[in-house]
């Protein structure tokens, strides 16, 4: 009989620990660990940047691993740069009298319409800065300025920047058409993330240029279509073709006016058609969100 109590009392109390496991965990339980995961937003009805016509990306630069164009595989040779914490990663950090020369990828040499995207985030500038630009070595005096220069002009404040954009046609040929878009007054560049994005579509001849996601200006530049940009041999990401040791141009050297990217820059992109207005915005917010 005492075997018998001794039996149940020791049930009986290891019933009641695993009522007192069991009332524990019911306690912790949190039901919402159990709700499905909200679906992240999309913008313009895509929920990634690689989803935004990535037939059309021909150059990819995002300086996660080195100077590699990720679609190509061509690598840049650096004067003075190195890396530091970009947009998203790592990002190209420059300094002065610093740029990153490339051998122009076959993709963009191939271009008739395109879209050009790059993030920024530099202090105010104190000269002419330019973000990137492709070759245009012309004989006979012309060529100064290069076939795709982007960059931020004189004339700036704390609080805003001049945006300028110079396109040319026919890079390397002795004959072309201009394409010149800015000054834009942007609020707020220095020392933060900005995107600057360039289109051409030659299907209406017309150069768009967006700000942070939004249009800026636009020029329908009469003639600039077809473009040919095959004698294009180099580019240069950091300042203006000039700039370069020795110039991209051999009708100028270095100019005292202008100087080099000396923040960061980040996720290059060229596609080879001209995107939308809301694939732009898309880019844009996609890329910042990280995405």
């Amino acid at each position: 009989m005492k075997t018998f109590k001794n039996t149940l009392k020791a049930a009986l109390l290891m019933g009641v620990a695993v009522s007192l496991t069991i009332t524990a965990c019911h306690k912790g339980f949190d039901p919402k660990s159990y709700a499905p995961s909200k679906p992240l937003p999309s913008y313009g009805g895509y929920s990634s940047s690689k989803d935004i016509e990535p037939a059309s990306l021909v150059a990819y630069f995002p300086f996660t691993s080195g100077l590699a164009d990720s679609v190509s595989g061509a690598t840049g040779v650096a004067t003075g740069t190195s890396f530091a914490t970009g947009l998203n990663g790592k990002g190209l950090q420059g300094a002065n009298k610093s740029y990153v020369l490339y051998d122009t990828p076959a993709g963009i040499k191939a271009l008739t319409s395109f879209t050009t995207s790059i993030w920024v985030k530099m202090p105010q500038n104190t000269s002419a800065v330019g973000l990137m630009d492709i070759q245009n070595n012309q004989t006979g005096g012309a060529g100064f300025w290069g076939s795709l220069a982007i960059f931020f002009d004189n004339g700036g404040s704390a609080s805003s920047g001049v945006l300028k954009v110079h396109a040319f046609n026919k890079a390397g040929m002795s004959t072309g058409v201009d394409g010149w878009e800015g000054g834009y007054a942007v609020a707020n560049p220095w020392n933060t993330w900005i995107n600057v994005t360039v289109t051409f579509d030659e299907t209406v001849s017309t150069i768009y240029v967006y700000y942070n996601g939004t249009q800026v200006g636009k020029n329908a530049a009469a003639g600039f279509a077809p473009m040919d940009w095959s004698k294009a041999s180099k580019m240069v990401f950091g300042t203006l073709q000039f700039q370069t040791t020795p110039s991209l141009t051999a009708n100028t050297g270095a100019q005292d006016w202008a100087g080099y990217v000396t923040g960061t820059m980040d996720n290059i992109r060229f596609y080879s058609k001209a995107l939308t207005a809301t694939q732009v915005l898309a880019l844009y917010n996609l890329e910042k969100a990280k995405r």
